[in-house]
């Protein structure tokens, strides 16, 4: 019988197939879905000593009304989560989010600490990496939170593997993004430094004017309340760093 190349058949295969390693060891749609994530806008993240800072790009067409869309969601009362990636696919993952830290209130009567929650979400988004007819999730997140062990700070890839952090940054200037914060970081910093930081940070590869519009930032302080900043608050803020 007539065959075709079997080259192209074995590289369709392994670049189309979640569950299929590829011959140098790799999951390439999970190779995939990182790029997606690096397509999209810049988020970054700063753990202070008494807090954390989520801020994230906000950029959006001329006539879509901006306080129709939010990119920094909260968990729980005491959580936030933000993304760079695909937007659809980080809704799914809010839900799941907080449908977990729900089920943890009602077993427990305790809210779910920040690790667990990161765990929960970790798990199902490895669970996308290893099924058929599925595809990985198309986002990394941040998520920040403070509980009984103090301000944390976690990212999450779409491999379901998750690490801790003293300041994060991904989307598509995340490299500079990093470079900007290590130099930046320190161990003392407080809550309000911490903003001041992130903004700065987010300012340093953003492409045009920064305004009140076109970002947005979510704290988390020694209160256990986490909150997305308003309008106001970050033009004040913004003037602070001009």
């Amino acid at each position: 019988p007539l065959r075709g190349p079997p080259n192209n058949n074995t590289m369709s295969g392994e670049s189309f197939s979640l569950t299929t390693f590829s011959s140098s060891g790799k999951l390439v749609q999970i190779q995939y879905a990182l790029t997606a994530v690096g397509a999209g806008s810049t988020s970054l993240a700063v753990k202070a000593k008494n807090g954390v800072v989520l801020a994230t790009e906000k950029k959006l067409p001329a006539l879509i009304d901006e306080s129709s869309v939010q990119k920094i969601s909260l968990l729980t009362p005491n959580i936030g989560v933000v993304y760079s990636g695909m937007g659809p696919d980080s809704r799914v993952l809010v839900r799941k989010g907080r449908k977990a830290a729900q089920q943890y209130y009602r077993t427990y009567k305790d809210p779910i600490p920040v690790q667990q929650l990161v765990h929960e979400l970790a798990s199902i988004m490895q669970e996308s990496t290893q099924s058929g007819g599925v595809r990985p999730f198309g986002v990394s997140l941040l998520l920040a939170g403070f509980d009984e062990e103090g301000p944390q700070l976690y990212q999450v890839d779409p491999s379901g593997s998750y690490w801790a952090w003293k300041a994060a940054a991904i989307g598509k200037n995340m490299v500079d993004a990093r470079t900007f914060l290590e130099k930046r970081y320190n161990e003392e910093i407080e809550l309000e430094d911490a903003i001041h930081t992130a903004l700065l940070t987010l300012k340093e590869g953003f492409d045009g004017q920064m305004t009140e519009k076109n970002i947005e930032i979510g704290i988390v302080g020694a209160d256990h309340k986490f909150k997305v900043l308003s309008p106001a608050e970050l033009k004040d803020y913004l003037g602070e760093v001009q």
